[in-house]
């Protein structure tokens, strides 16, 4: 009987390896299972202020209704845990668009929510945003890659989201498109609802408790005379030194480098200011809302 030596690279030896080797990957799966899923939601801000404006206040203009920013991320939280059960949250991703990549008062406010990372494409003049679809791809890759995520939730409607889609895919990760019920029609392009692992629509319901359309109250009576120029000016210096006082000095001076423009939110609010101090409408009358934008930048520029 000839025993085969048990050394190095014996039987025995060459048994224990293996054997070693099953129990490392018993332990290494055994920590999978017990890693939860991940998720992550990535919203299109453009896509979602026109849709559920045009659902829920009959307009896609942003200046024309207020957003709940806070209380619409955090119900659509709510629905990511009810439809990703057993996995956690990442965090929230908010893509927007700003001149000059500066964030507006709402979009730092919505940066300031836990669990929300706003990502800024640029805005130009005719208020149309730019690279924000290549900012959904990059992050939906390198997360999916990385295997940061296991599941996307995806709320946008552009055609140019393909390619992010597919990006994801390549790695594993699961892409669910969200959208917004649309009243004629669809706001979503047929190839992205091709491409994704699931669809889901939210309805006027869903969206109605966060958006209120703006009233704006007519001042203009003919009791009440045009105010000058100069009484316009005057106005607007009042509400910039107003608003330094409440916003603090940090918020308003990014504002300084997109002189002469202001954000649209900013702009509107400068508006609706103003006529409540004046009770004179300025609707229409682009000289004095010159003035008036003249009287804020002035007051502003003069603190820093």
């Amino acid at each position: 009987m000839n025993d085969e030596p048990v050394g190095r690279d014996g039987p025995a030896a060459l048994g224990a390896r293996i054997d070693r080797t099953n129990e490392l990957l018993e332990r290494m799966l055994a920590e999978v299972a017990k890693t939860p899923s991940t998720h992550a939601i990535f919203v299109d801000a453009g896509y979602l202020y026109a849709a559920a404006g045009r659902l829920a206040a009959g307009t896609e203009d942003r200046r024309a209704f207020d957003l709940d920013a806070e209380g619409l991320i955090d119900a659509l939280i709510d629905k990511a845990r009810s439809i990703f059960a057993d996995s956690r949250l990442l965090r929230v991703y908010w893509y927007d668009g700003a001149r000059r990549r500066i964030h507006t008062a709402e979009q730092q406010s919505i940066a300031e929510l836990p669990d929300v990372k706003v990502r800024l494409g640029n805005l130009n003049s005719n208020n149309q945003q730019k690279g924000v679809d290549s900012l959904i791809r990059s992050d939906l890759e390198s997360l999916a890659r990385h295997r940061a995520i296991s599941d996307a939730a995806l709320i946008g409607g552009d055609e140019d989201l393909v390619p992010a889609v597919e990006a994801a895919q390549g790695y594993g990760a699961r892409v669910h498109l969200w959208g917004v019920e649309a009243p004629e029609g669809r706001n979503q392009a047929e190839p992205l609802l091709w491409e994704v692992d699931s669809q889901r629509t939210f309805d006027l319901e869903f969206f109605k408790p966060y958006i209120t359309r703006r009233t704006v109250p007519s001042y203009e009576t003919p009791s009440v005379p045009r105010p000058t120029r100069e009484e316009v000016r005057f106005v607007g210096a009042q509400i910039a030194a107003k608003w330094l006082s409440a916003r603090g000095r940090e918020s308003l001076a990014e504002l300084l480098p997109g002189h002469p423009y202001l954000p649209g939110s900013f702009d509107q609010d400068l508006l609706v200011e103003a006529e409540g101090l004046l009770q004179y409408s300025l609707r229409g009358q682009s000289d004095l809302r010159r003035s008036l934008r003249d009287g804020f930048w002035e007051h502003l520029q003069a603190q820093y």
